[in-house]
Order: C-alpha cells, then structure tokens, then sequence
C-alpha cells in the first residue's frame, strides 16, 4: 500500500488524499505518502506581495543581516545569497559573522545602531528574545528589526521586532516523519534531535508530533543539543543512543547541517544498512550525502529562493509597503529518485525550478 502514489502528480495526488480519511485510519503508510507525493515536484513561484521599483527605493539603504551562526553552512549560504543580490540592485549588505552565540549576536544589533544601518535581519534563528535592550537601542537609532526563517507561519513573531517573516516549518516537520511512516510500514523507531534555542525548533517538533500520533506503532525520542554544541555533542549522542536502542531505525536531525555529525555516528555504530537518516533544509553538501546514500531523504528548501524572499521582505519593510509574514518559500522532498535534478556537486537554487528567478526580478522592476 505504501507505493500505491508512486509516481502521481501534486493534483492527483491531493485528490487521492481527499477521498483517503477512512483508509488513513487503518494504514498510516498510506496517508503518509500522500503528504510525500504532494511535496515531490517542481514548486510553483507564488509573489509574496505587489510589484515595486526595489532599485529606486533601496538607493542609498543597507540591510545587516546577523546569521543564528555562519558556521552553519545552510544558513551562511543564504546570507551569501543576499550578499549577491543587494549588489545586483545596488544597495549595501552585510554580514556579522559569528559562531552562533547570542553575545556575539548583540555585538552585531550595537554595530547596526552604531553606522546608519536601516535594517538589521536576524536571519534563521538569532532570536531577539536574548537581547531586548539592544533591539530597542537600535530601533531608537532609527534601526528596523526583522526576524527571517525563525518561525513556523502559525507562530508569531517575537515581540518587539518591526517585522517577522516565516517558514512552513510545522509541514517541514510532518513531511520528516511522514517519509519514515512510508519507508518502515509505519513501524518507526526514532531518534529525534533538535536545538530548542531556535524557535523554528516548535514548530517542526508539532509537526513531527502530529505526524507520528496518527501512527499507533510509531515510537520516537526527541533529544535536545543547542547549536553551540553540534560538533561536540551530536556525535557522541547519537553513538550513545544506538547502543542504548538497538531497534533505532531512523535519526531526524531537524536541521541538515547536523548531518555532519549524526553519519558519523551511525556508521562508526556499525549501523548503516538499519539506521537510516531523514531531515531538513536543503543544504548542498547534504544533497551530496543523499546522492551518495548516506543520508536517504532531505526536504529541501532552495536556499537561493530563500535569500529572495528573505531580502523581498526586508526591502519592503524599508519602502514602506504591506509587511510580509509568509514567505511563500515552498518544500519538496529529495531522494534517491529525484536528486540528480539538483546537479553534481548540488547547486543550492538546483532542483526547484527556476520560476522564482524571473519572478522575484518582475516584482522588484529588474530586467537581467
């Protein structure tokens, strides 16, 4: 019953789902996959707001963006990404590298407030909730602040911040259990691992939650390790727990990059060919480790689309447009059967389409 969407399109695959309430109930594996086969094509672009002349009104501004850690290759790629396209229409952004601690991340909210910045983005997981006075000092000083990527879109924002825009995390969450449902025949095992500091955090592990309660022989541990301690602490964790549960057959790091630490785990475990991993972001170098087989599934976002919307909303705040609170950034679910479209090496704007490329330009007034 499991491969029974195989195959479909998003259309008929949402059609299915529709007519599928009673069989959900008796066969999670198949409810379960129709989630999967909704979220395994080409994403559509969808304008997050109207038409504006981003050239015109950006003249002059400057945006910097405070990454939740540059160490963290998903998220120092998306800064990357908005480093290229504020030079592309003109207009100053930076980057206050850190390795991810939050007084690191208040030195970067005083440099804002100390030289003229417009707005400072606190992208992925840099949460204002650690620095409320220095979020009011740069608003005093005529300063923005925005969160990006930090919330699910049934999350609101952090008080106190001018804008927040988020991410469909909590569906980013059931699509990681809903592939492990599909591939053991609802007979999960996992070791779920996650870094509580970062909001996002909330609402993937409601998703993974809600996902797995329609599941009645689903089993799960959720293990929290802050991000400061990934290097240090994962891998141990991870080798710590197979030992402890040896029918363990899935790890869901919540966030990718933490895939640098969990194989290693698995494979000095001995437990390659039963422990399988299933996660989240879309990172390149994971991308790589799921065409070579190391990790089975990433739900991918595209890093580039992202760095778009992210800059889209910060642009619109500093014009004086209608906010933005959804980023309309979409998902789609990457294995063995579709990650070649994202090239060799994987590229991070691969894999979905190139809709949003053209899309954003027509929103912002830019012709390539």
């Amino acid at each position: 019953m499991t491969k029974m969407f195989k195959g479909m399109g998003l259309v008929s695959a949402l059609m299915m789902a529709s007519a599928l309430p009673a069989l959900a109930q008796d066969d999670p594996a198949a409810a379960a996959m129709v989630n999967i086969e909704a979220y395994s094509g080409i994403p559509e672009f969808t304008p997050p707001g109207d038409p504006f002349d981003a050239r015109a009104c950006m003249e002059g501004k400057s945006i910097l963006t405070v990454p939740a850690s540059s160490a963290i290759p998903f998220i120092k790629t998306i800064a990357d990404g908005k480093d290229a396209l504020a030079k592309e229409l003109g207009f100053k952004h930076a980057q206050w590298e850190n390795q991810g601690n939050p007084t690191q991340w208040i030195q970067g909210m005083n440099y804002a407030a100390n030289n003229g910045f417009d707005v400072v983005s606190l992208l992925a997981g840099a949460d204002p909730r650690f620095f409320e006075p220095q979020v009011k000092m740069a608003q005093a000083a005529g300063v923005k602040v925005v969160t990006s990527h930090l919330t699910g879109l049934e999350i609101p924002g952090p008080a106190g911040v001018d804008a927040n825009t988020a991410i469909d995390y909590k569906q980013a969450g059931k699509l990681m259990a809903d592939w492990t449902i599909t591939q053991t025949d609802a007979k999960v095992n996992a070791l779920i691992l996650v870094s509580n500091e970062a909001l996002s955090t909330d609402s993937l592990v409601e998703g993974l939650t809600e996902a797995f309660a329609k599941c009645p022989d689903c089993t799960y541990e959720i293990v929290n390790v802050p991000i400061v301690d990934w290097a240090t602490r994962i891998q141990p964790t991870v080798q710590g727990k197979l030992q402890a549960n040896p029918d363990i057959n899935y790890v869901i790091p919540i966030y990718d990059s933490m895939s640098s630490f969990v194989t290693p785990a698995i494979a000095i475990s001995g437990k390659r060919d039963t422990v399988k991993v299933a996660t989240f972001n879309g990172t390149p170098f994971v991308l790589d480790l799921v065409r070579d087989g190391t990790v089975e599934m990433d739900i991918g976002e595209n890093l580039d689309w992202i760095a778009h919307a992210m800059l889209d909303a910060e642009m619109r705040l500093i014009c004086g447009l209608e906010p933005v609170t959804d980023s309309k950034v979409p998902l789609r679910v990457f294995s063995a059967e579709n990650i070649s479209e994202v090239g060799d090496p994987a590229d991070a704007s691969k894999g979905y389409g190139d809709a949003y490329v053209e899309g954003y330009r027509k929103l912002w007034n830019v012709t390539k």
